[in-house]
C-alpha cells in the first residue's frame, strides 16, 4: 500500500486517464494499478464503471490490441493464456483469438527459417519452436508436412 493519503475522486480519475492515455488497459489491470491510491474499493469500482460507460476503458479494445501485438510472435494458446491472466472474459478471448492459425504459424516460421526443413531432426526442431510459441500440434503437423 502507498504511504500517501488516499487520492480524491478527481485525482484518482486523473491518474486513471493518464494510464489510459499511454496504452489500453484491462479493467482488472487498471483496478490493480489504482487500488493503492483509492480511498475505498467502492470508489474504485464506481470510477471503473464510469470509464466503461464512457467507453474510455474497454476489455474488448485491450484484448484486440494485445492479441494483435502478440500474434506477430505467438500462437493462440499463448495469447489466450496472456489475456486470461489479465482478467479478460473468456468470450472476448475466444472472439479475439479466432483467426487463421495456420497462416500465422507459416509467417512466424518463415521469418525464423528461410528454407524448408530437409531432415527429420530439423522438422522436429521447428515443431518444438512452434509449440513453444503456442501453436496446436494439428497446425504444426499440417505446416511441417506441407513445407
Amino acid at each position: 500500500m502507498s504511504s500517501s493519503p488516499p487520492a480524491s475522486a478527481a485525482e484518482l480519475r486523473a491518474r486513471a486517464l493518464r494510464y489510459l492515455a499511454r496504452r489500453e488497459h484491462s479493467r482488472a489491470e487498471l483496478a490493480r494499478k489504482l487500488a493503492p491510491h483509492a480511498a475505498s474499493r467502492d470508489a474504485l469500482d464506481a470510477l471503473l464503471d464510469q470509464l466503461v460507460a464512457k467507453r474510455q476503458l474497454s476489455d474488448e479494445r485491450y484484448a484486440e490490441e494485445r492479441a494483435r501485438t502478440l500474434s506477430r510472435k505467438y500462437g493462440p494458446a499463448k495469447i489466450r493464456h496472456e489475456l486470461g491472466s489479465q482478467g479478460i472474459p473468456e468470450d472476448i478471448v475466444e472472439r479475439v483469438c479466432a483467426g487463421d492459425e495456420l497462416e500465422r504459424a507459416r509467417s512466424i516460421l518463415g521469418r525464423k527459417y528461410r528454407d524448408a526443413a530437409s531432415t527429420r531432426e530439423e522438422r522436429a526442431r521447428r515443431a518444438r519452436f512452434l509449440q513453444s510459441r503456442g501453436f496446436s500440434m494439428d497446425v504444426i503437423a499440417r505446416l511441417l508436412i506441407i513445407t
